[in-house]
């Protein structure tokens, strides 16, 4: 009986009903067919036997990443005890997810189920490490599905394509699993999938190597939005727009001059603009004064000096071994691409490529950074790639593409690079593969190895990342400089693009790598579509309908000022400057080349140390121990009054209070105070009957600004 159930099921799971090449072989294919059903039962988890060390003894690779390295665990180890070709019901492979004998995973399938015919059978058909066919992609159908109301289920269908021209429907072997299982639910066994909670949820598919996400969508009211009417400047508006639309969201309005004045003159300069710079602006009847104001601000000094700092936090420059010299000649190189704008592709040429004395040459400098080619290899794919290429040193990275052989591939290349003050060719270095414990061969990344006798592959790594067919390079740029503009990147974290994690907007992203591209890989193009679209010059305010969105770009996001900025706004507010290190007086914060020079300040603001990367969502002052300093601390009270203070000169040539009260809010707030404002603080100042009272409390006024949150945001 159960001979012929197995012989009923291997004909249901092996023949499709649309290909004559199912219909033509029936013999069970070990890569095609046992490795999908191991994984599907999560017998190649992270919590089994697709743990590093294995589980009971027994090791399988991560998901089925190595195939061959399966096949040898199960036929060859245990001296060939897992498999009995001569009675198969008695294998150990059969026995103990069947749970005939104890198993520490508990039965993992019914023996007379589609799961164990298939096991059965392959072991009877000689349990041969075939594969019949290489697989080429993935396909889920729907990939994108809308619904007006939660509860409504879709059932998702796979279907394998190979590279033989071949196809046939996986969805029963194929593993779907919710990105957030509060928000949808999955039948494991179907793939059937129901919406619980309003918004756009991602379904992840996985059959064998491939991972492919689904996009369910319900809109977040019942609403329908009609978006004619906005404003639109660029693509960013009509990319989001219409995800607006889709989603049932409503915009919140633009930005009054102010606070678009305030905002992009800190994204693009690090600076607040000065009260004189305000007024004007304000009184500005030009109608495209924002444009031009964005102009002005990508031609300055300030510019430069802010992008410097952005780009040397991405390149974590600080000094190595104590050694300053380098660091400075870094930085100073950085300085000098941001001010020409330099095209991106050479920006990365010159860092991949660069050999030389450190001192002398601010490229080679890169190759200072971490400590090792592991480490190099690391640090380039999450900079150049927007890749957590980190995560297939062990094994192949479970949710991406990456297998150990790009990992430890990448890490050879660098390994031919001799590390030191004086950067060059190391011909005879090399890393050792953990799998092989052989020399790892150079290989590009998904790509291809290169040839065995290449003595380096330094060349070749630079020509294929900065080719424009590159799928990675310009969308990791285009991601970072997003994110600096709009708080938060399309996608998140912003080294971590891979088709799991999908972008937000994943068309808005492709349109700016694309423009990105054909406008010359300059970083100033980008940053000025971003800043003079609408979508840019929203408000922060939130309205009723959309005060939940934090990834749609309904409104602006409110972002806390990064450390070395607000240090700097703190200065120019007080009118009196931090002291860093033994630094020149008035030297600004965004300025520091070392990030470890010695400033309470920053300390307290939480500036990033750059050991590692400094791209995680910034603390600003929220942390209570900020709060407290605030509150409390040296970092405002010996400066607001002190001598030579903004208060303490206006208070010295007989200004007015509630004059100095105007001043403070067009230099904090870059705004003159509302009437209901001025009101308040008028008749607080009448109720003081001497002027030690009222300087007293322009002090505690002063204070009040520079610790609210408009002014430690930006907004």
């Amino acid at each position: 009986m159960r001979i012929l159930l197995h012989a009923v099921i291997l004909a249901t799971a092996l023949t499709s009903p649309t290909t004559a090449e199912d219909r033509r072989v029936a013999s069970v294919d070990f890569r095609n067919d046992l490795i999908p059903m191991f994984t599907k039962h999560g017998c190649n988890a992270g919590a089994c036997h697709g743990a590093a060390i294995g589980r009971g003894g027994f090791k399988l690779s991560l998901y089925g990443g190595d195939p061959q390295s399966d096949y040898e665990a199960i036929v060859r180890q245990l001296k060939g005890r897992r498999v009995n070709l001569a009675h198969p019901d008695e294998s150990l492979i059969f026995l103990k997810p069947a749970e005939y004998l104890e198993h520490g995973g508990g039965a993992i399938f019914d023996d007379e189920g589609e799961s164990g015919a298939l096991l059965l059978d392959w072991i009877k058909q000689g349990a041969g490490n075939t594969a019949r066919r290489d697989l080429a992609r993935l396909e889920i159908t729907p990939n994108k599905w809308i619904q007006k109301s939660i509860g409504k289920t879709v059932a998702l269908r796979a279907v394998a394509h190979y590279f033989d021209g071949t196809s046939r429907d996986v969805t029963r072997w194929t593993i779907f699993t919710a990105e957030d299982p509060s928000a949808v639910a999955v039948d494991k066994e179907t793939g059937t999938s129901r919406i619980l909670r309003r918004g756009r949820h991602i379904v992840v598919a996985r059959y064998l190597s491939k991972v492919v996400p689904v996009e369910l969508v319900v809109p977040l009211s019942d609403a329908t939005e009609s978006m004619s009417d906005e404003l639109r400047k660029n693509f960013i508006d009509d990319e989001i727009l219409e995800a607006l639309a889709t989603l049932g969201l409503s915009p919140s309005p633009p930005c009054d001059d102010a606070t678009y004045l305030r905002r992009v003159s800190l994204d693009l300069t690090g600076r607040l603009p000065s009260s004189v710079r305000s007024t004007e602006f304000r009184a500005d009847i030009r109608s495209d004064k924002r444009s031009l104001l964005v102009d002005e601000l990508l031609q300055s000094q300030e510019f430069n000096e802010y992008w410097t700092l952005q780009f040397a936090k991405l390149l974590r420059i600080r000094p190595q071994q104590d050694d300053i010299q380098g660091a400075l000649t870094y930085h100073k190189w950085v300085a000098q691409q941001i001010r020409n704008d330099v095209d991106y592709r050479q920006f990365a040429r010159s860092l991949i490529m660069a050999s030389g004395d450190t001192h002398d040459s601010g490229p080679p400098n890169f190759y200072r950074t971490v400590s090792g080619q592991r480490e190099q290899a690391e640090f380039a794919s999450e900079l150049f790639m927007g890749s957590r290429l980190r995560c297939a040193n062990c094994h192949n990275h479970p949710l991406d593409r990456w297998t150990q052989d790009d990992y430890h591939g990448l890490a050879a290349i660098f390994a031919k690079v001799e590390r030191g003050r004086v950067v060059g060719e190391n011909l005879n270095g090399q890393t050792i593969h953990p799998r092989t414990l052989q020399p790892a061969i150079q290989r590009i990344p998904g790509k291809q190895f290169l040839a065995a006798n290449a003595t380096t592959g330094r060349q070749q790594l630079a020509d294929w990342l900065t080719d424009p067919s590159n799928p990675y390079f310009a969308k990791a740029i285009v991601n970072r400089l997003w994110k600096l503009m709009m708080g938060k990147g399309l996608i998140e974290p912003v080294d971590d693009l891979r088709d799991t994690n999908p972008a937000t907007h994943p068309a808005l992203l492709a349109k700016l790598a694309a423009d990105f591209q054909a406008n010359g890989y300059r970083l100033r193009h980008t940053l000025r579509m971003i800043a003079v679209s609408t979508t840019y010059a929203r408000t922060a305010n939130a309205t009723a309908e959309n005060k939940d969105d934090d990834r749609f770009y309904s409104h602006a996001l409110r972002r806390p000022l990064e450390a070395e900025v607000l240090s700097d706004a703190i200065s120019d507010v007080l009118g009196i400057s931090a002291r860093y290190g033994d630094e020149p007086e008035g030297t600004r914060a965004v300025m520091l080349v070392n990030p470890k020079t010695p400033s309470t300040t920053l300390d307290i603001l939480g500036r990033c140390g750059r050991e590692e990367s400094c791209e995680s969502d910034t603390a600003g002052i929220t942390g209570l121990p900020q709060k407290l300093h605030l509150f409390n601390g040296a970092l405002l009270n010996a400066r607001i009054a002190a001598e030579g203070s903004r208060l303490n000169q206006m208070h010295s040539s007989g200004d007015r209070p509630i004059k100095i009260v105007e001043q403070f809010y067009l230099t904090a707030l870059n705004r003159p105070p509302t009437g209901k404002e001025r009101e308040y603080w008028k008749q607080k100042l009448l109720e003081l009957k001497s002027t030690g009272d009222q300087r007293a409390f322009l002090e505690d006024f002063v204070w009040g600004l520079v610790t609210c949150e408009e002014f430690v945001t930006n907004h």
